[in-house]
């Protein structure tokens, strides 16, 4: 049992380390561009870098961790997260800056399927694996919510390069527990690893997600990332048609047309999507129409990411193993899209604190128990040996999902002649996705809570003593 809340721990910690990674660096980018020389328009590359590689190479992570093993993909990953950071920290130049920000990317490719993975194989489905999900996502919670707080802090008293020094000492710890906390690897299974698929659905993601980063810097495509949209989903359809006539396929077909996966998918796209939206309609809310600093802002965010740690860790279990998955992904997740639009009526010009505080609430609450019944509805009924494609294939969706959602939340919120209504129609409009996604998580199948085990009977021998 102690070995298991250490490999728990170990677990959560690393996804801590990657969520942290989101939102420490946005404080730290005014700075960065002013030392580095980047322009107002390409500093932000230094965020979307590491999307590229971390959305890019998610599929072919997952893959890896199922035919290579979840604990070396694991360290792995952790290695190239370290150095990464270390060399962005030491950074001479902008260039430098962004491939470090890259090679981050592909070591959090690594790492996101192999945790999930370990979470899926080292906990049973059912009750167990829930509180382990509940502690993963709470530590991703308390990641985001550390991160804005953190980078303010370090870039104002320490420099901007401390905001990837800190990754450093946390992935090295990490990676030193992973031997005696982690099983080994069983046994390689036989067979090959399609490479034609690999590198198609290498190819096509990372197009596909630069395109959609490009469009998240310009307020909408760019010919340049239009055209890479359009690469990308062209090598995808064409990974399609691979897939279906490969004895070993990188992505099973028959694994991504399964309900239960295929819907999921589907809900953790659209809920990515509306959460980074609603993440920037807040902040631009916050800072560029009532003049808060990056640290009031960080401030106001934490009633929403301190009860979305403590609805997933605690919350959570006790629902799945009331309501099962169906039930407690439709009732959050439409919980979020209310909690989104109570929290876009209280953006008002004399707003501010108080007045975001009952969407803070709802939102905090639903969106906390949906992140972590997402991939809770993404492992179930999947076997222990496509455990990392499952985690991999739901990961990539939520990266793409995310990007996606956010280019077109700035296309919305800076389309308008007056800031204030341009944010309230993206709000309005990730309010009215999310309800749409927690409608489209009816179509998984019911499912129900595994009944409680009735105490065994007393023995007469029990009995007379």
């Amino acid at each position: 049992m102690e070995s298991h809340r250490l490999r728990l721990g170990l677990l959560a910690l690393t996804q801590l380390v990657v969520a942290l990674d989101y939102n420490i660096v946005y404080v730290a980018l005014p700075d960065i561009g002013h030392d580095l020389g980047f322009s107002p328009s390409s500093v932000q590359w230094v965020v979307s870098a590491y999307a590229v590689g971390l959305g890019g190479l998610l599929l072919f992570g997952g893959r890896a961790v199922d035919r290579l093993g979840a604990r070396r993909m694991f360290m792995a990953g952790l290695a190239l997260y370290g150095v990464a950071s270390l060399a962005g920290g030491l950074a001479p130049g902008a260039g430098t800056l962004v491939a470090a920000r890259a090679v981050q990317g592909v070591g959090g490719a690594l790492l996101t399927p192999a945790t999930l993975t370990l979470v899926y194989r080292g906990f049973p489905e059912g009750p167990e694996r829930n509180r382990a999900l509940g502690a993963w996502g709470m530590a991703g919670s308390a990641g985001l919510a550390a991160g804005s707080l953190l980078g303010g802090v370090l870039t104002n008293y320490l420099g901007w390069e401390w905001v990837f020094f800190v990754n450093v000492p946390l992935a090295l710890a990490c990676a030193l527990a992973a031997p005696r906390l982690l099983p080994p690897d069983p046994a390689r299974a036989p067979g090959g690893f399609d490479a034609p698929g690999a590198v198609l659905a290498t190819a096509g993601s990372v197009l596909l997600v630069f395109g959609l980063a490009s469009g998240t810097d310009a307020g909408w495509w760019t010919p340049r990332g239009a055209g890479a949209l359009a690469a990308g989903l062209v090598l995808l359809v064409l990974l399609l048609f691979v897939e279906a006539r490969t004895r070993e396929p990188l992505i099973p077909l028959r694994l991504a047309r399964g309900r239960g996966l295929a819907t999921t998918m589907v809900v953790i796209a659209i809920f990515q999507a509306t959460l980074g939206g609603g993440y920037y309609v807040l902040t631009s809310y916050l800072q560029l129409v009532l003049g808060y600093s990056s640290l009031e802002a960080g401030l106001t965010f934490l009633p929403l990411t301190v009860l979305c740690m403590l609805a997933a860790l605690k919350l959570t279990p006790a629902l799945l193993g009331r309501w099962g998955i169906r039930t407690t992904l439709v009732t959050s997740t439409l919980g979020t899209g209310a909690g989104i639009a109570v929290l876009v009526a209280g953006t008002t010009p004399g707003g501010g604190f108080w007045t975001l505080m009952p969407g803070s609430v709802v939102w905090g609450v639903c969106g906390g128990v949906a992140f972590v019944t997402l991939f809770a509805a993404a492992g179930a009924g999947v076997a222990p040996r496509e455990q990392g494609v499952a985690s991999g294939l739901a990961s990539t969706t939520k990266e793409i999902g995310g990007a996606l959602g956010l280019a077109l939340v700035v296309a919305l919120a800076t389309g308008a002649s007056d800031l204030l209504d341009g944010l309230h129609t993206a709000g309005w409009t990730a309010a009215a996705l999310t309800v749409a996604g927690g409608l489209a998580a009816l179509a998984l199948k019911p499912d129900r809570p595994a009944p409680r085990r009735p105490a065994a009977p007393k023995t007469l021998e029990g009995a007379g003593k």
